[in-house]
């Protein structure tokens, strides 16, 4: 079996899913290619396990000092350099495509006739979650932007009969996998990628007694008083999470499920404008697992560092189940995948 695998890298929750899948997806001898695209192909790192991947431009949105920018983001988009990429995308050597919210692949499947799945976090804002109602026109949004036959939303409560816990890299899933330094000081885990870091700076050295690491767009590492700026890398950043006190980032995905899993109190500032990124806050402080802020107010940090520690969520790991399904060409209706998945949670 031969799948294409698309992946929207606007944030790196989409990688660390395809990341967390592709191990999987190999021991069922099934052969992997892939295409990312929503960023700038320079801007991606540590890409090794995907090899020879393909990119197109595919679309994104730009943002600015914690908001989604909705007039630049039209004026960035490139419709015709889209609809191109989709008619050049030949799919014939390919079983299926996999979707992670990526819309290249996912029009070159509907247009093609190729059998497709969707499997993101988007998927699931199609029903009220944590009784929040869903916006009347997220399904036809969603269905717009990435269409597939088949599609795997992923939450972290089974309420719905057609979604499936969250897929973590192993990294997560075993502590044990970093042990801790024993020289290192307690420290607060800081990555708000969306943010003016000067502005996260000010706001973190209000606390001097407090050691901060601030993951950032930058190149080298270099400390400010009480805040150690380091750049991207998924070869330090697992480490961290799985050895600081707490987490201070956007509403993401992909890292407050990994926070979540691992035990971590979480200060979370939802990227303003962006619909997920509000249902997940919404979901998560709806949870008691996150305290959520809107501005860079000293009073609200100094309130979360002062609460307890939280407790790990265990969830249920979903990427070998989801990787047979596939391998079974998807006969199995979604809902049955997902509750046989559920069934051996203990966090309900």
């Amino acid at each position: 079996m031969k799948i294409l695998y698309g992946v929207q890298a606007t944030g790196n929750g989409h990688i660390t899913r395809a990341r967390a899948l592709l191990p999987e997806l190999l021991q069922q001898g099934i052969k992997v290619d892939f295409m990312f695209s929503g960023r700038p192909q320079a801007q991606l790192f540590d890409m090794e396990m995907f090899g020879h991947y393909r990119w197109a431009n595919g679309f994104t949105f730009t943002t600015a000092r914690g908001k989604v920018q909705r007039l630049a983001t039209l004026k960035h988009l490139k419709p015709i350099t889209f609809w191109r990429d989709v008619r050049q995308l030949d799919l014939s050597g390919y079983d299926l495509v996999l979707t992670d919210f990526e819309p290249v692949t996912a029009w070159a499947a509907k247009r093609q006739g190729v059998l497709s799945v969707g499997l993101a976090r988007q998927y699931a804002l199609r029903y009220p979650l944590a009784e929040k109602q869903s916006a009347l026109w997220l399904n036809t949004a969603i269905q717009c932007f990435a269409p597939a036959q088949h599609m795997l939303g992923v939450h972290w409560q089974p309420d719905f009969p057609d979604l499936l816990p969250p897929l973590l890299p192993e990294t997560s899933i075993k502590p044990q996998y970093y042990p801790a330094d024993t020289r290192q000081r307690p420290f607060i885990l800081v990555y708000l990628p969306f943010e003016d870091t000067s502005v996260v700076m000010n706001w973190l050295k209000h606390f001097p007694s407090w050691h901060f690491k601030l993951y950032s767009n930058i190149t080298e590492l270099r400390s400010e008083q009480n805040v150690t700026l380091l750049p991207l890398s998924r070869s330090t950043f697992p480490g961290d999470l799985q050895h600081c006190s707490g987490v201070i980032c956007n509403s993401g995905f992909g890292l407050c499920s990994e926070a979540l899993i691992s035990g971590k109190k979480m200060l979370i500032k939802p990227l303003q404008g962006q619909t997920e990124q509000a249902y997940n806050s919404y979901t998560l402080v709806k949870m008691a697992k996150a305290l959520q802020f809107d501005t860079f107010n000293p009073d609200v940090l100094q309130d979360w560092l002062s609460r307890p520690p939280a407790t790990a969520y265990p969830l249920p790991q979903p990427a070998k189940a989801i990787a047979r399904w596939l391998k079974q060409g998807c006969n199995v209706p979604v809902s049955e995948l997902a509750a046989s998945i559920w069934q051996g949670s203990r966090t309900i």
